[in-house]
């Protein structure tokens, strides 16, 4: 029996969001496999259609729009791609190739590495359902996430915004280069530093000398962050904060270092960071021109580290970095003196008075009493009936929860079956065209019409899951904290890794007087994973 000539099409595509899957997905890489493939096969390379930098949902592109000329002309039987994301992304459009196009035109379709070749009958295109499922998201993560792996090995800058410092090489992608308008800035925080200076201080030489802050460079440039600075005081762009002095100090960036992973999602389904420590992240020397010299920097830490082990009381900061002021959102730092003795109060108000902020005194003792008291209430409260506790934490609008969850649920329903309806609608209209029923103006208006409700329907379908899925990962993160909880036995004491671990922010709002002339104040605390649930 004579063996079929099959005069094939090699067919590449590459888009932007491919290219993070690196030399892999590269068009050169796709161009051997199929040559390879071709050879081994036997079959007839009639000729090479390559996309690069276009996109898999939709078949807008240029030489797939060719390759279709040559199956209609005759020229092509067969067609072969790398994987079936090759062809196409949109499992739609894309099945109407493989199911119905291909096979009215006798073409065979073979994607070698997905094991799809429709000369068989054992073909199974779920994989394109997956594609707009939890797959995708999930298979999308991981290989993000690789190629940034890559890319910071590779000493590429891979953030929203450059450090001040320093800007973009003009040419070479992701390289830092140093910004001449804003590196003595930089250079003059160092100095106060190594002169002995802490970050307050610091702070009032720069408003002082009217240096602006970081945010207004980004502001003067790209229009970052507009909504600080048009229409307020002249005074505002010379505002700085002890916490961006302190970050700027601690920022390795300016040794020429670049630092990933200091925070990382809580896993793809999330938006939750996770702060990481020290020793978890992820270092590349050398990466860029330094600013500040290796001794420079030795000997600021020095300071730096000398000043947070000279406090008068010698007591530990075990609040640092959990307290926020609860009317302008800056930090409350810990001062002492002899009359009040250790207190809290807002940093933004210490360094520029009352115009922008107020006091927020908050007694030391008075703070550690309340967070210890919220804490052992709650250790004993899931000691003596963890599932009440639990309920608890989520039956808060739970009624309101169940009846948004089940109008979602009805609406995600109505969706996916409309869905399922242009999809019969698709192939029903495929049909008609091939057998004649329909022409090319009509069936080119239907898809454009049916294409545009598609893409209405995936996005409801997402937006209505993503909301769903937030009302589960509720529970998940009230269990979690009760777990996290149950790992002591008792709390007796506070201390910085136990607030870090089990608390997320405290808020100190102004205090008041009541009736009787008693001070009143407001604290919230929110817990990890939990939130504000006192």
């Amino acid at each position: 029996m004579k063996q079929q000539q099959y005069n094939t099409a090699l067919y590449m595509r590459l888009s932007r969001d491919d290219e993070l899957e690196g030399e892999s997905a590269s068009i050169s890489t796709q161009k051997q496999i199929l040559r390879d493939y071709a050879n081994e096969q036997g079959f007839l390379v009639v000729d090479e259609y390559v996309d690069d930098g276009f996109s898999g949902t939709n078949f807008e592109r240029p030489s797939f729009k060719r390759m279709i000329e040559d199956i209609e002309d005759g020229k092509i039987n067969c067609v072969v791609t790398k994987d079936l994301s090759r062809l196409g992304r949109n499992y739609i459009l894309t099945g109407q190739y493989t199911e119905l196009y291909f096979p009215s035109k006798g073409v065979r379709y073979i994607a070698i590495h997905d094991g799809v070749d429709t000369i068989r009958e054992d073909n199974d295109i779920a994989p394109f359902k997956n594609i707009v499922n939890e797959w995708q998201a999930k298979e999308t993560s991981r290989k993000v996430k690789n190629a940034m792996k890559a890319k910071f090995k590779n000493g590429e800058y891979i953030a929203p915004v450059t450090p001040l410092g320093y800007k973009l090489h003009p040419t070479e992608k992701n390289r830092l280069i140093i910004d001449e308008e804003t590196k003595w800035i930089v250079e003059r925080i160092f100095e106060l530093a190594a002169h002995g200076y802490g970050a307050k201080k610091i702070c009032h030489a720069l408003a002082k000398d009217k240096v602006p802050v970081p945010t207004w460079w980004l502001y003067k440039r790209n229009g970052y962050k507009a909504s600080m600075f048009e229409g307020k005081p002249e005074e505002v762009k010379y505002r700085w904060c002890i916490q961006t002095v302190s970050n700027i100090l601690a920022n390795q960036i300016y040794l020429g270092h670049t630092v990933h992973y200091k925070l990382t999602k809580m896993s793809y389904k999330s938006k939750k960071n996770i702060k990481h420590s020290e020793d978890e992240w992820f270092v590349v020397e050398n990466t860029h021109e330094p600013i500040v010299t290796q001794d420079l920097w030795d000997l600021v830490q020095t300071h730096v580290n000398s000043r947070r082990r000279s406090r008068k009381d010698d007591e530990p900061q075990i609040f640092a970095g959990l307290i926020r002021c609860g009317e302008c959102g800056w930090t409350l730092g810990s001062a002492n003196t002899k009359d009040k003795g250790r207190f809290y109060r807002c940093t933004q108000y210490a360094a520029y008075g009352r115009n922008f902020c107020t006091l927020h005194y908050t007694p030391y003792k008075i703070l550690y009493a309340f967070v210890l008291g919220r804490l052992q209430y709650w250790l004993m409260a899931v000691k003596e009936n963890e599932d009440a506790i639990l309920e608890r934490l989520l039956q808060g609008s739970e009624k309101q929860r169940q009846s948004e969850n089940a109008r979602a649920e009805k609406e995600l329903k109505k969706a996916q079956k409309r869905r399922q309806e242009l999809n019969s609608l698709f192939a029903k209209m495929y049909e008609d065209r091939v057998k004649g029923l329909l022409d090319e103006e009509n069936y080119s208006m239907l898809s454009v019409k049916y294409r545009t409700e598609q893409q209405q329907l995936d996005e409801t379908v997402k937006t209505i899951s993503a909301r769903l899925e937030e009302t589960k990962e509720e529970t998940d993160d009230a269990k979690r904290w009760i777990d996290l909880i149950q790992k002591y036995s008792a709390i007796d004491e506070l201390t910085a890794p136990l607030l870090n671990e089990l608390i997320e922010k405290i808020v100190v709002h102004q205090s008041w007087k009541d009736g009787n002339g008693r001070t009143v104040r407001d604290i919230e605390i929110y817990y990890r994973f939990v939130g504000k649930i006192d």
